[in-house]
């Protein structure tokens, strides 16, 4: 057993099946999902019990795997040179986050300044007259190429006025995120202080946030469904709003959940001020998912 001082041994856990059945899981997670689509499509009646039993088998495996190393380092035996592998790992997964996030801004730049102004007559590229010569290029596009393949929508999504932000959900869920930035924050201080009562309350208070959040997000999807005639068959417009929303509230559920995990250790009397990087991983999550909110709210709803 290496202890905590030791630099010139590096911890090594012994042999496990763990990265094999999150592959497993994830596997049957995606294949499921994806018969699910098809079957809607085709207007088959839908079962997802593949997806739900590997998100089933990815939780399980999580909760065993996420214990084991959060044991192992109770035990002492993460030393300072696995605990920068931690801080590296951590840096690297939210760095291809970016990278995530940034494909699908680049996809929304592109439809906005490329595609659609050329399907207009803009541009050297300009194809009016050839497929759609009655076409206005505009964004949000209110009014498709081939209405009767993708329906447009009633209405969009974008910001009224900023002196009417006031009654605009969007901008209400930006509050939240970011006053929920804060309390994270206040909980990282708190156990720099020592200061338990203090760490589980902030913590607390930024989990039934991202609970605010992810319940806002979801009368907005109803909302948008349901009375603005908004989905994902309205186009270029309705297809990028859900698909970089979409996936912002998955993780916004992922750091929620996450944050359960530090807030239950917390009430174990785990962390302490020179041994917390589990929550601190779990702070930068959430401060990068609240950075993507801020460009999502610009780009998407705002400009």
């Amino acid at each position: 057993m290496a202890s905590p001082s030791d630099q010139s041994v590096y911890y090594i856990p012994h042999n496990g099946w763990y990265p094999v059945w999150i592959a497993f899981g994830v596997f049957m997670m995606l294949a499921g999902f994806g018969t699910w689509l098809n079957d809607v499509k085709a207007g088959e009646a839908a079962t997802d019990w593949m997806s739900f039993a590997g998100l089933g088998i990815l939780a399980v495996v999580l909760f065993f795997w996420f214990s084991k190393v959060i044991e192992e380092n109770q035990q002492g035996l993460a030393n300072e040179q696995l605990k920068r592998s931690y801080v590296w790992g951590m840096g690297w997964f939210i760095f291809s986050e970016v990278m995530f996030f940034f494909a699908f801004f680049g996809a929304l730049f592109y439809a906005r300044n490329f595609a659609v102004p050329w399907i207009g007559g803009e541009g050297d590229k300009a194809i009016t007259g050839v497929l759609w010569p009655n076409f206005t290029a505009e964004w949000p596009v209110m009014s498709n190429p081939d209405n009767t393949l993708f329906p447009a929508p009633h209405e969009s999504m974008a910001a009224p006025g900023i002196t009417n932000w006031v009654s605009y959900l969007p901008f209400w869920n930006t509050v939240i995120l970011l006053t929920s930035s804060v309390t994270v924050h206040f909980a990282h201080t708190a156990i720099k202080d020592k200061a338990r009562g203090k760490l589980i309350a902030w913590l607390g208070l930024t989990i039934l946030l991202g609970i605010l959040f992810l319940t806002l997000q979801s009368y907005e999807y109803l909302h948008a469904y349901h009375e603005l005639g908004l989905t994902l068959h309205s186009g270029i417009y309705g297809s990028t709003f859900f698909i970089l929303t979409g996936f912002h509230g998955f993780h916004v559920t992922l750091g929620t959940f996450i944050l359960l995990i530090q807030f239950l250790r917390s009430l174990k009397g785990h962390f302490a001020p020179k041994d917390c990087f589990g929550f601190e991983a779990a702070s930068w999550y959430w401060h990068f998912v609240d950075v993507v909110w801020v460009c999502l709210f610009f780009f998407v709803y705002v400009m």
